[in-house]
């Protein structure tokens, strides 16, 4: 604080043969008022024409010298002419390009000046405001002309100036860009440097980021300041070194945001018609570190989403109490900004005064619990946006209680459908966070409050809201695995939506939720095993989408939901058996998404869709016993996910997908017995099923994938006569699954992963003859196949892995012959309830054979 700090300001608005700016003179006096809070010398310069403006910095140069600190601020107008910068003064004249040399002043020459007078020095221009020349009204800074000859030479905006020892730079606009002059009294980018300029604790770059964040973000990203810099460590304010706050917090986390991101960010928030700044407030302060492109997008579209929803609540809640209402002013006022701590700490005093004031005053009770559960919906809204998940069910939890407490007769129209998406919003939150029990209790509260609203209110909108909530509690019990309850309610909802859309036909939108419901069903149906009737519900849904298909022929959104559809149609008749049907359907789906990708080529998610249909077609094709043709259509499907990933190295699910494809292709040529070129294959897969899973040890599905892989390469290895080598790599699956298993005893799919690669090591340890090893292997799988199969009868898959089971279980078993009539008892029984797949039937004269051989060899 004992050094010494000279500035000079510089402020030009009422220019004489150019256009005039409102600004200049009242940011330079703003800049005047800032820096001397700081401690500066200021000499403030207005309206100086170019010989007044020189004899400044001369006078400048003169007082300021030995300086320690010396700082020159210019607002007006600036102009780059063949690549030199330039200020112009209140009489610079455009008439021709030698006049503007004449009349115009060098950036050069304020650098000398700033070098001469003291040992750091720091050049602020605020002067990239554009069309000085133009007669009409513009609200930047910046050049372009009239003149013929001045217009191709002038630039609208400065240029980059090269890096100077000990001179900062600092520019309104990037290099060649131009800013905004403001719509109050100040520039945008001074407004926000007069701002930030004092901020205790930081250092004058760590300022200027702050100021750059600051305008990109209220410009929507139109203006990003720019900044060179040749300084040392600077500090202009004491270095208190305080916990800076949250705004200041995340305008220098959004600095360190990649342009990729940056872009993304800008994009959504396009979409949503929304500021930048509550977007990258959820991007910073959710864990979205080792998310795949797509699933970033879709929680940033998520945060999108709750932010406009919270915003329009905040415009059109109103409150009885001014206290209140201010306070949700100004808490929407912070979320614009992304203050989310601030949003929510003003709620919180906003709902204790109706807190106070209900618990005192018992005539105002129902009013102010009503009003404090409209608060707690705003902050709950407000956690929504930010991606804080558990705080955002805390405040849907208190929203519930409080209208409980108020009681359904006192609830208005606006406040019962308040109530509704409040259980809405927190069944999916809780979703979300995997707490699927919760998520059922709240999906099924909102069933049961929208049905009676059903009976009180004549909007249809209410009657498809209950369609909806419907499918939303099936989600649920699909995933508990209660088929039977789930499809009923998947039935029900397509019904109540077929009546609707009959009756209210300008509905499109509700159109679509009847072709979802037909999906729903079709895939419970599938799940069943009752193929013919998902089938059915499959193609009730394609009929549909492709009447809204044809209404919008433009439409991506839509010509993507029948990709899906043809992709269900043909998964399901894959696993039927019919193969025709499958490659049909499935080759249609990717001649919908060829003609998308073709038409938006840098889209990476209609590329990668591209690459999933090669994939299907290639699954098909190796079904028919044509090696040869999957392997080409594999190859497809490789050579899209490499260049996604070229693109996008750092895009794990990208990274998984390549994967997949090497592991694919490792197929196809298994199949031609082609193990050289097959084992390098998964080798290839395995190598990035091993990077992905290195970089997040947690990530269960990247362990279960390197899982995989290795016993794709032990398959190959044991084929080649390397049993010991095939061994030790299911070993190294083995502890991988055992892990797995042990973090989730429930999950039944990593169960049966654990009996598979049981199993094979049995098979191996067998042939080494190590019996010992072998039936232990065997009876451990085994063990887990009967658990899952009493769990549940129906499960045809689990059923017949359980006849695998017990046929390798005969090898080491001391009455095999009883073994194998458990396992032909088995598949009789699957047969005749009709459960029995097509490929499989094969397995009851395979048993039949081995309980001959046994009954001649006792002979």
């Amino acid at each position: 604080m004992a050094e010494r700090r000279v500035a000079l300001v510089m402020a030009e608005d009422d220019y004489r043969l150019v256009r005039p700016l409102a600004n200049p003179i009242h940011d330079g006096e703003a800049m005047e008022a800032a820096l001397k809070k700081l401690g500066f010398q200021v000499t403030l310069e207005t309206n100086r024409d170019l010989r007044r403006m020189r004899r400044a910095l001369d006078d400048f140069r003169e007082d300021a010298e030995g300086a320690d600190v010396a700082l020159v601020y210019f607002s007006g107008h600036g102009v780059e002419i063949s690549g030199d910068n330039r200020l112009l003064p209140v009489d610079a004249d455009a008439s021709s390009l030698d006049q503007l040399n004449k009349t115009s002043l060098p950036l050069e020459e304020v650098r000398d000046a700033v070098a001469a007078t003291a040992k750091v020095g720091l050049i602020v221009l605020d002067a990239c405001r554009s069309d000085p020349f133009s007669a009409s009204s513009g609200e930047g800074r910046g050049a372009t002309s009239l003149a013929k000859d001045v217009a191709d030479k002038v630039k609208p905006g400065l240029g980059r100036v090269g890096r100077a020892e000990n001179i900062l730079f600092a520019f309104s606009a990037a290099p060649g860009e131009t800013a905004a002059d403001g719509t109050g009294q100040n520039s945008p980018f001074t407004t926000a440097l007069t701002k930030y300029l004092g901020t205790d604790g930081l250092e004058i770059r760590s300022v200027l980021t702050l100021v750059q964040q600051e305008v990109y973000d209220l410009s929507r990203g139109k203006q990003l300041p720019y900044v060179e810099s040749g300084l040392p460590k600077l500090f202009f304010a004491a270095a208190t070194k305080e916990q800076l706050p949250e705004r200041e917090r995340l305008l220098l986390a959004m600095a360190d945001v990649t342009p990729e991101m940056r872009g993304e960010v800008e994009q959504i928030a396009s979409d949503a018609d929304m500021p930048l700044a509550p977007l990258y407030g959820a991007l910073i302060s959710s864990d979205a570190g080792h998310l795949s492109a797509d699933s970033l997008n879709a929680r940033l579209r998520e945060a999108a989403d709750a932010f406009v929803k919270v915003r329009s609540e905040m415009k059109t809640l109103a409150s009885d109490d001014p206290q209140v209402a201010e306070l949700r002013r100004q808490a929407e006022e912070q979320l614009s900004l992304g203050a989310f701590d601030g949003v929510r700490a003003l709620l919180a005093k906003a709902a204790d005064i109706d807190n106070v004031s209900r618990k005192a005053l018992k005539g105002n009770f129902v009013s102010r619990t009503l009003s404090e559960a409209a608060t707690r919906f705003l902050s709950a809204g407000a956690a929504r946006a930010d991606l804080d998940y558990a705080t955002a069910i805390s405040d849907y939890e208190s929203v519930l209680a409080l209208y409980g407490e108020a009681g359904q007769t006192s609830l208005n129209l606006e406040q019962a459908d308040r109530q509704s998406r409040a259980l809405e919003e927190l069944g999916i939150l809780y979703t979300t966070v995997g707490n699927v029990e919760a998520a059922g209790r709240a999906f099924a509260a909102l069933l049961a409050n929208l049905e009676h609203r059903s009976r009180q209110e004549t909007d249809p909108s209410v009657r498809r809201d209950v369609a909806i909530s419907h499918i939303k509690l099936a989600n649920i019990k699909m995933v508990q695995g209660d088929l039977a309850t789930s499809l009923e309610h998947y039935e029900a909802a397509r019904d109540m939506l077929r009546d609707l859309t009959a009756s209210v036909p300008e509905k499109k939108g509700w159109l679509g939720d009847l072709a979802m419901a037909n999906d729903k069903i079709g895939n419970v149906l599938a799940t069943q095993g009752d193929v013919d009737a998902a089938a059915k519900a499959y193609q009730k849904s394609l009929s549909i989408k492709q009447q809204l298909a044809d209404a919008e022929p433009n439409s991506a959104y839509l010509l993507r939901d029948l990709t899906i559809s043809y992709d269900e149609i043909g998964d399901l008749a894959r696993t039927a058996g019919q193969l025709d049907g499958a490659q049909t359907a499935f080759e249609e789906s990717l001649r919908i998404r060829l003609v998308l990708a073709e038409n938006k080529p840098d889209d990476p998610e209609r590329q990668r869709a591209v690459s999933v249909s090669h994939e299907r077609i290639g699954d098909v094709l190796r079904e028919r016993g044509d090696a040869a043709g999957a392997r080409v259509a594999y190859s497809k499907s490789q050579a899209i996910a490499e260049e996604l990933v070229r693109r996008d190295p750092n895009d794990t699910g990208l990274k998984r997908d390549l994967s997949i494809s090497y592991a694919k292709i490792g197929n196809a040529l298994n199949d031609q017995e082609n193990w050289p070129a097959a084992l390098a294959s998964y080798q290839q897969a395995l190598a990035v099923a091993r990077e992905l899973a290195a970089d997040d040890p947690g990530n269960t599905d990247w362990q279960r994938d390197l899982s995989v892989c290795l016993e794709k390469v032990a398959g190959v290895l044991d084929a080649q006569g390397n049993v010991a080598g095939a061994l030790q790599n299911y070993q190294d699956s083995l502890a991988i699954v055992d892990r797995l298993t042990k973090l989730d005893p429930g999950n039944s799919d990593w169960q049966r992963d654990l009996s598979i690669t049981l199993s094979e090591i049995g098979m191996l340890e067998t042939k080494q003859r190590h019996f010992e090893g072998s039936k232990k292997a065997f009876e451990a799988s085994l063990g887990i196949r009967q658990r899952l199969a009493q769990s549940d009868p129906n499960n045809a898959i689990w059923q017949f892995d359980l006849v695998q089971a017990y046929i390798n279980y005969a090898y080491v078993a001391k009455d095999p012959k009883a073994v194998l009539t458990k396992a032909l008892n088995l598949t009789l029984e699957l047969d005749r309830t009709g459960r029995l797949a097509p490929r499989d039937k094969p397995m009851i004269k395979y048993l039949r054979g081995l309980l001959a051989k046994l009954d001649v060899r006792k002979k």
